[in-house]
């Protein structure tokens, strides 16, 4: 009997229609997929209720081997959450001003062939996912994903205070005038956070961000320690006191970690030597982190707010996605050296004076974060 013919893969297109320019996506799609082998390509477009997960897991359960997500960091944030240990890759067309992951992960942009040509003939590469449960201020629990960060207290704010339409002419530089609008006002969060199962402790930011990758546009390396692939959250907490306390986090974020550790050798040697700790800028590494602020906060997931909440919980789901890269950095396929237990004691040890001790009663939750939740539920 003879061998029947192998299968013919299939792709399937997940774009926001704001975003791209369709009739130059379909033609470059169907000209590589053709290239490839592949059968015809399948097409699914977002809309503002739903923002990619339907049309994901629609597009998984219709076959798909690949599935392109066309759009800005929203729509590869949807993408990846309708994906999310499934086992089948997404591929990244970068669009947008953003590019959060295709940024971290160094991959093309601006070149809508060469993204596309990575989708059929790339290499698999796994990376994690970051993953929050929130509580809302009536009561209810939402479960998403997040690829680059996660963060509350000033960056959210800023994003929450962006002009959309300023944005869509100036891009990034929209956020100097957020940024302005955000620091009127008292942006101090109090908060309660547990670590990695850790004694809870109260502490007051402007900023917390939980990362997944360590680099924001305009090449601002905030988290320089951050791996894709380690099975951890790098996290920074700003706590600046007046100008001087901003004046430490840019030089250490913008100096020490945009330019010297990026010069080399030398830069490594002058990095060695002068840089010392900024009490306004503290790094933590852990697997899972709870957050109970005082008051209820606005959140954002890879540069999007997603509303209020009164409750997080965020957490690593190693290797839990699939992402196609080009053959030519398969050498960077390994994982990251994992570390098994998390944020170490003596990390947690020797935390900010201002980070404070919470006695057992006070820590207590009469609604812990947990069941029931609404998976990927939208804001």
């Amino acid at each position: 009997m003879a061998d029947s013919a192998p299968e013919t893969r299939t792709a399937a297109v997940v774009y926001n229609p704001i975003k791209v320019d369709l009739d130059a996506m379909r033609a470059a799609v169907d000209a590589a997929a053709a290239s490839a082998g592949w059968g015809t390509t399948r097409w699914y477009e977002t809309s503002e209720e739903d923002p990619g997960e339907g049309q994901t897991r629609q597009a998984v359960e219709d076959g798909a081997d690949v599935v392109l997500a066309a759009g800005g960091d929203g729509t590869v944030r949807a993408v990846a959450q309708g994906l999310r240990d499934t086992g089948v890759p997404i591929a990244l067309l970068p669009s947008g001003t953003g590019n959060l992951l295709a940024r971290n992960l160094n991959l093309t942009l601006g070149n809508l062939e060469d993204s596309v040509a990575t989708a059929f003939e790339g290499t698999d590469r796994e990376i994690d996912l970051g993953v929050v449960e929130v509580r809302r201020p009536e009561g209810t629990r939402d479960r998403l994903v997040f690829l680059v960060m996660a963060g509350i207290g000033l960056d959210a704010q800023m994003i929450e205070n962006t002009d959309t339409e300023l944005k869509k002419k100036v891009g990034w530089l929209a956020y100097v005038d957020a940024i302005r609008k955000s620091l009127k006002g008292d942006n101090n969060t109090r908060l309660r956070f547990q670590l990695d199962g850790a004694p809870p402790r109260n502490l007051r930011v402007h900023t917390l961000m939980i990362g997944n990758c360590g680099s924001l546009p305009a090449n601002i390396l905030l988290l320089p320690e951050a791996s894709v692939d380690d099975g951890l959250f790098d996290i920074v907490a700003l706590r600046p006191q007046g100008l001087f306390g901003w004046i430490q986090i840019w030089v250490k974020i913008v100096w020490e970690n945009g330019v010297l550790r990026r010069a080399g050798t030398v830069g490594r040697k002058l990095l060695d030597g002068l840089s010392r700790e900024v009490r306004a800028l503290s790094y933590l590494k852990g697997k899972e982190l709870i957050l109970r602020p005082d008051e209820p906060v606005v959140f954002e997931l890879d540069g999007d707010t997603f509303g209020e909440a009164t409750a997080l919980k965020a957490w690593v789901d190693p290797l839990a996605l699939t992402v196609k890269i080009p053959q030519a950095e398969a050498e960077r396929l390994p994982a990251a050296e994992r570390t098994e237990m998390g944020a170490p004691a003596k990390e947690q040890e020797t935390l900010p004076p201002e980070v404070t001790s919470i006695s057992p009663a006070d820590a207590a939750d009469e609604a812990p974060i947990g069941e029931p939740v609404r998976e990927g539920a939208p804001a």
